[in-house]
């Protein structure tokens, strides 16, 4: 990667926007050599193995949310990203269906927001998954057809929801967020580290093939100190790790179905980015054919539950060519709340949609494309 980058990149250049754009480069496709993949055995002075606090999470706790013993996990760090953790799917066999059937069919529900709330009306938003599941329950038939709500899907936000205009979270914007991605989030960070984390704002992501995320900084949130989780369900994309300005050349790395990671400490304000979606590889579809069972049946006081056959049925046509990522944070830090007249001068990420984005003219196109249905990606 390092060798890549440094062929595309002169002294002064934005090395960040250079590796996005080759990486996102349809004709000729770029080269994918250099992108690290921890599903595979990886050998690299830049790759060493992550400890986690295997005591931190029983196997019952773990089991309750569909993961392995914290101990059968395969956790990785990065040489210069302290604070950054990539587990390799850690989820048991069956489990992972549970979770994208709760990111299709019951987190868009209200009251939580959408972006296609911006420009319907909210008794056409209030169904999302009934007014899609007749057209996603039969294979295409060649016909070109409008897309159904659920392909339109583009963002939803759980618990604080951000404001994608004054680039705040605030008190009063504010439904209760899913108690289930809640303890889910609560074994990964405890495994990680961090006890006590308190899952308060969340960010879902629909990328279809065409779909990228700009480069961004997660900085919205008053408190820093507490890790940011990202959950990838579906298709497999190129996620880009970088440093703390955009002259930072950034580290390539594969994000399959399953994957999780965990940025704290250094890590958690640096620039990144998923210029690609790609076709899981070989190995990494199973949770398609997964569907309805699950390795063992679930115990008393598990949240993962079977997935229907019908829900499945419309879960897995949406699955086979889309990807769901799932962002966790903790906005307050302890004892601390929101300021009574939120800045609206912060830099986030919804500034940068794809990248490009730098004059207030840039930022209005953003703001209008944000309302639509056709947006690139956006995560804060």
């Amino acid at each position: 990667m390092a060798k890549m980058a440094a062929s595309l990149v002169e002294n002064g250049e934005d090395a960040f926007r250079k590796v996005f754009k080759f990486y996102k480069r349809r004709n000729p496709p770029p080269d994918l050599s250099d992108v690290i993949d921890f599903s595979k055995s990886v050998q690299s002075d830049k790759i060493v193995p992550a400890k986690l606090d295997s005591a931190a999470v029983s196997d019952v706790e773990a089991a309750r949310v569909g993961l392995k013993p914290v101990r059968n996990w395969r956790a990785f760090s990065l040489q210069g990203y302290p604070g950054f953790i990539f587990i390799s799917n850690p989820f048991l066999w069956g489990s992972q269906p549970y979770w994208v059937r709760q990111c299709l069919k019951i987190y868009p529900q209200k009251p939580n927001i959408c972006n296609l709330d911006m420009h319907m009306s909210p008794s056409d938003t209030e169904d999302i998954w009934g007014k899609s599941v007749h057209a996603l329950s039969f294979p295409p038939s060649g016909k070109q057809k409008p897309k159904t709500l659920l392909e339109r899907l583009r963002w939803v936000t759980l618990g604080y929801h951000y404001n994608w205009d004054t680039k705040t979270y605030s008190a009063n914007n504010y439904t209760p967020f899913p108690a289930d991605l809640h303890l889910l989030s609560l074994q990964v960070t405890a495994a990680c580290g961090f006890p006590g984390f308190n899952s308060e704002a969340g960010i879902l992501n629909y990328y279809r093939s065409d779909s990228s995320l700009g480069i961004h900084v997660d900085e919205s949130e008053l408190d820093h100190t507490r890790p940011l989780l990202s959950f990838s369900f579906g298709q497999s994309a190129i996620f880009l790790l970088g440093g703390t300005c955009r002259q930072d050349p950034p580290t390539a790395m594969y994000m399959h179905s399953g994957d999780m990671m965990v940025m704290s400490g250094q890590s958690r304000l640096l620039y990144h980015a998923v210029p690609r979606i790609l076709p899981a590889p070989q190995g990494h579809t199973t949770i398609e054919v997964e569907g309805c069972s699950l390795a063992s049946s679930p115990q008393d006081g598990a949240v993962v539950e079977l997935v229907s056959e019908e829900d499945w049925a419309v879960c897995s046509r949406y699955i086979h060519n889309s990807r769901v990522n799932v962002t966790v944070r903790q906005v307050l830090g302890p004892g601390q709340s929101f300021p009574e007249t939120p800045s609206s001068l912060q830099r986030t990420d919804a500034d940068q949609t794809d990248g490009y984005h730098d004059g207030p003219a840039d930022r209005e196109r953003v703001k209008r494309k944000r309302s639509s249905d056709s947006v690139d990606t956006v995560e804060t």
